[in-house]
C-alpha cells in the first residue's frame, strides 16, 4: 500500500511540484483504478473540500504527460485513468456494466509488440481491449 510520502516522491521524481490537488488525484486514481474524471473529482473533493473541475483536469493532464498516470478510453466509454504504467498491460471491459480490469499480455514478454507487419513503424506500445461479461453480470444473468 502506497503512502503520502510515496506519492510525494513520485511527483518529485517526475519533476512536478508537490501540491495537495496532485497528491489527492494521484492517490484517488491509485486507490480506484480505471476511474473516470467525474469520479476522480468526487474523490478529490471528499479529500480536500472544494476543488474546481479545471484543477482536476489540469492535474490529470500533468500526471498523464509525465507518465505517472495512463489514460485509456475504451470504445463507447469516457476517458479512464490508472497508475499502472509502463508495463504494456491490457484491459477487459464488461459489455453489460462497463467494469474494467487489467489483463497482462497473453504469452511471454509483451508479444503484442511484435506486429505481423509493422509497416515500418517502431512500435513501443500496444493497446488491446478484450470485451466480455464480468463475473457479477454473469451471476446476475444466470439467476
Amino acid at each position: 500500500m502506497l503512502t503520502t510520502p510515496d506519492f510525494e516522491r513520485m511527483l518529485r521524481m517526475a519533476a512536478l511540484r508537490v501540491t495537495r490537488p496532485r497528491l489527492a488525484v494521484l492517490e484517488s486514481v491509485h486507490n480506484h483504478p480505471h476511474s473516470d474524471t467525474d469520479s476522480i473529482i468526487s474523490l478529490v473533493r471528499e479529500a480536500l473540500g472544494l476543488v474546481s473541475h479545471q484543477t482536476v483536469y489540469d492535474v490529470l493532464k500533468a500526471l498523464t504527460d509525465t507518465g505517472l498516470l495512463r489514460r485509456i478510453q475504451p470504445s463507447g466509454s469516457v476517458a479512464r485513468y490508472e497508475t499502472r504504467v509502463g508495463d504494456n498491460h491490457h484491459h477487459v471491459v464488461c459489455t453489460l456494466c462497463g467494469a474494467i480490469a487489467d489483463v497482462d499480455c497473453a504469452v511471454g514478454e509483451a508479444p503484442c509488440l511484435a506486429a505481423s507487419d509493422a509497416k515500418g513503424f517502431s512500435i513501443h506500445e500496444a493497446e488491446v481491449i478484450y470485451w466480455g461479461v464480468c463475473p457479477a453480470c454473469s451471476t446476475a444473468r444466470s439467476s
